[in-house]
């Protein structure tokens, strides 16, 4: 099943978000590897593509996992967690409908 993990970043996380990235994407390119990830990627905080300083808001994985407690236990190591990055995530069961 797939599952939607949500975060939202603390204030001034920037320069940890940049820190921890590099980790961060290697995990989700493994996901992808795996055929397991359906979408990533982070929520600007400004309506920008490239937010520059403003940095970013928080983060959406959709990803397939096992069941809930595998997709809890994978947001809870991710680097952005273990770094400070992330002030809350959650993780909810995800009905992928569109694009059939």
């Amino acid at each position: 099943m797939f599952y939607a993990i949500m975060a939202t970043d603390k204030a001034d996380s920037l320069s940890a978000r940049l820190a921890a990235r590099p980790d961060h994407l290697a995990r989700l390119q493994t996901l992808q590897d795996a055929g397991r990830l359906l979408l990533a990627g982070p929520h600007p905080a400004i309506d920008a593509a490239d937010p520059g300083s403003a940095g970013f808001s928080g983060s959406l994985v959709v990803a397939e996992f096992a069941s809930l407690a595998l997709a809890q236990a994978w947001a809870d190591a991710d680097p952005y967690v273990v770094s400070g990055v992330y002030q809350q995530v959650t993780v909810k069961p995800f009905k992928r409908v569109f694009p059939a």
